[in-house]
């Protein structure tokens, strides 16, 4: 089992379906398609642990065990009853359910949930000639999806979400989700060994993983994941993983990546982030406003109060001028995630690139002007 090609999804939001499935070919990961919510691949028990060590923009790694029609619910159990269950969960094994119904006939997602455990059960009991499942061993969290009553059975490999790295144990106000920010440095044009600046980087997020792709360093490599407990996971391989991505860790390339807010106290959380996280920036106490000017040729990408829940709309208009002053006087490239709609109105021109994002269940846009 541990070199069968397994089919996997990466799960992403809406938006960034095409980055991920870059980075499972970057990771020389088999036939990877995207779709809607994520990133089709396939890959043997190696790959699933590569997976989660090394995406930086995927929210969860996920193994299909089957799909199929279910406009009942008798044809919910017996299909779910139908696949084979026992080859990837032991008779001893927690097995919880979670679910999730959009546009399909079936939309009670507790009967549904309810529906695949007890046909999972029946169908590992008969497999493993058991009377009893005691469930106090490993846990194989599986999930039901049904969308245009097509039925969507998986096991997640990951535990915890791929964005949690594995260094924050503090959070300021309305931070930015790991995973999307280093989407928005993978969507942005800066590349390591530019100057990259967050004039309002609050706690961090962003400066961490840009240290992250210029060093090299696997964003998982501080985590644990679900599927190294698995009992069909080799032993050795995730610990051989993570030697072969720590060896490729180099902090020396960590050059050129800078931070500042006007916030004292996201100042320190995001100074105890980078701390946890083991990366070097200078960081500077600055009112945007009176920002000195950037290095040419260099990136400033930042994560502005949307007016949403944070500052008033005046505030992220003015915040929008600073920016466009920065660039004028330095000639760098703006890239900004807003939800406010008066960004580029305020900014003085339109955007040369947009792409439509979600920060949570906030729709955006990412904004990019370029500089001279």
């Amino acid at each position: 089992m541990n070199h069968e090609a397994f089919e996997l999804v990466a799960t992403a939001p809406f938006g960034l379906e095409g980055v991920v499935a870059d980075e499972l070919r970057g990771l020389s990961m088999r036939n990877v398609t995207a779709a809607g919510g994520g990133a089709q691949f396939y890959g043997d028990a190696r790959d699933i642990m590569r997976a989660n060590l090394w995406l930086r923009c995927a929210d969860r790694v996920q193994l299909i065990v089957g799909r199929f029609q279910a406009e009942t619910f008798e044809q919910l159990y017996q299909g779910i009853r139908a696949l084979p269950w026992e080859k990837y969960i032991p008779f001893d094994a927690r097995f919880p359910v979670g679910g999730n119904c959009a546009r399909s006939t079936l939309m009670s997602v507790r009967d549904c949930q309810a529906i695949t455990k007890k046909a999972t059960a029946d169908r590992l009991l008969s497999a493993h000639r058991k009377k009893v499942l005691p469930e106090k061993a490993e846990t194989y969290s599986i999930t039901v999806a049904l969308h245009k009553d097509i039925a969507t059975l998986s096991i997640d490999t990951s535990g915890a979400g791929l964005s949690r790295r594995g260094y924050r144990t503090w959070n300021g106000e309305a931070p930015l989700r790991e995973t999307l920010a280093a989407s928005l440095l993978t969507l942005s044009p800066w590349r390591p060994g530019q100057p990259l600046h967050d004039p309002l980087c609050g706690t961090g997020t962003l400066l961490v993983e840009a240290a992250f792709i210029a060093g090299k360093r696997a964003p998982g490599l501080r985590r644990a994941f679900a599927c190294e407990s698995f009992r069909w996971m080799p032993k050795e391989t995730p610990a051989a993983l993570r030697r072969e991505a720590e060896a490729q860790v180099s902090g020396d390339a960590v050059v050129r990546i800078s931070g500042a807010d006007i916030d004292a106290g996201a100042l320190t959380l995001a100074k105890r982030h980078l701390k946890q996280a083991g990366v070097r920036i200078p960081l500077t106490l600055t009112d945007i406003r009176d920002a000195a000017v950037q290095s040419p040729g260099g990136i400033i990408l930042t994560n502005p109060p949307y007016g949403e829940r944070i500052s008033d709309r005046k505030g992220c208009a003015d915040i929008a001028r600073s920016l466009r002053r920065m660039q004028d006087s330095s000639g760098n490239t703006v890239c900004v995630i807003t939800a406010f709609n008066g960004f580029e109105r305020a900014f003085g021109k339109r955007a040369d690139k947009r792409r439509r994002l979600y920060n949570g269940r906030l729709e955006c846009e990412f904004l990019t002007f370029y500089g001279k």
